[in-house]
């Protein structure tokens, strides 16, 4: 039986958004009315006292406590930042280059690598814009296969030299979340004989489908009322983001509100996704992240989009369920979340989830 692509999970609910057009953020000095996010400040106020516990917990991977780390950061958090994670931090800068070089070039020669409206990959504007009235300070590049499928409409003449770091960079993320996965699973308590279909040959998941999100948000002369990309959860196992010196993504922390998740130098950021919080069964939890604009600075972030075999059913992991502890979600493949998120958003999770009767 062939693999199912990506591009499978959004042929039928292609975003069109005839409304929402490609801005060029270079010819605004006032922010227009459609950019106006009045009340996101109101009803998600930012935490303007940053204490230890609302710190978003760093982790050094060489740490003999990673472990118990981790799991504590997955259980409060559903973030975390990593430190020695073997990426050499060059690539980082190289992979910068290539954002700032892409998002550079004049409005007319990005739009010739536009994604199409059913598709994935290509330049756009985020797939969730359709979800909301107003429009998100925001312009975002998707690979999701080859970066040669699109980089030779941009640069004709050195596409090779911008595919060559994009690829060194992916081969990176795919060794570094293969071995991100393993250390999340051990710190459940868990084996690979408990995940079977997640063939995890030496901390690389074989068959595992992941996608390349390239981010940029252009200086905002109001960036009190504007939104850089609106609060999501990820539809992963888990997504691995490198942002640049800029500060600008938020999570959501219960009884705090927004907390800034500050750039660390040569860190990375890690994200519990939604098929993490499915398997160990509400052990651990997605996080409700945004990100916000600054008023004289670009900001860029790079997010290493990381799922399983798309056809492999995602359900609690039975080591983790009893009688004390029944299953919470019904089992679902990558490709039909990613359907049922392309309709309902942020409701998914709970239109998985099942009716548990406790028996007393």
């Amino acid at each position: 039986m062939p693999a199912i692509s990506l591009q499978d999970a959004f042929r039928a609910h292609p975003v069109h958004l005839q409304s929402h057009t490609h801005q060029d953020f270079t010819t605004l000095s006032e922010l227009p009315d459609s950019y106006k996010w009045e009340d996101h400040h109101h009803h998600y106020p930012s935490s303007s006292l940053v204490t230890d516990d609302q710190t978003i917990p760093v982790i050094d991977l060489n740490d003999p406590n990673a472990l118990q780390l981790i799991s504590y950061a997955c259980k409060t958090w559903g973030i975390f930042q990593i430190l020695n994670h073997d990426v050499p931090l060059a690539l980082f800068n190289d992979i910068e280059f290539v954002c700032k070089s892409l998002f550079s070039l004049p409005k007319e020669q990005k739009l010739k690598a536009s994604r199409s409206p059913d598709g994935v990959s290509g330049y756009g504007l985020a797939r969730i814009s359709s979800f909301f009235k107003k429009l998100m300070w925001y312009e975002g590049f998707t690979i999701a296969g080859s970066s040669r499928e699109h980089f030779p409409k941009l640069w004709p003449q050195e596409y090779i030299k911008y595919c060559t770091i994009v690829e060194e960079y992916e081969e990176e993320m795919k060794k570094l979340a293969g071995k991100l996965m393993w250390l999340i699973l051990e710190s459940l308590g868990l084996s690979n004989e408990d995940l079977k279909w997640a063939n995890l040959i030496n901390g690389t998941m074989k068959e595992a489908r992941a996608a390349l999100q390239m981010n940029y948000y252009p200086a905002c002369p109001d960036p009190d009322q504007a939104m850089g990309l609106a609060a999501h959860t990820d539809s992963t196992l888990l997504t691995i983001l490198h942002q640049n010196n800029i500060s600008g993504l938020q999570v959501q922390r219960e009884g705090v509100g927004w907390v800034t998740v500050p750039p660390v130098p040569g860190g990375l950021i890690v994200n519990v996704g939604d098929l993490v919080q499915i398997l160990s069964n509400d052990l651990y939890t997605s996080v409700l992240h945004r990100a916000t604009v600054n008023r004289t600075k670009d900001r860029l972030s790079i997010a290493y989009l990381y799922g399983p075999p798309s056809s492999v059913e995602i359900s609690p992991i039975s080591k983790l369920v009893g009688v004390a502890r029944p299953p919470l979600y019904r089992p679902i493949t990558w490709v039909e979340y990613l359907d049922t998120k392309a309709k309902l958003f942020n409701e998914t999770l709970s239109t998985i989830r099942l009716s548990v009767v406790h028996n007393v």
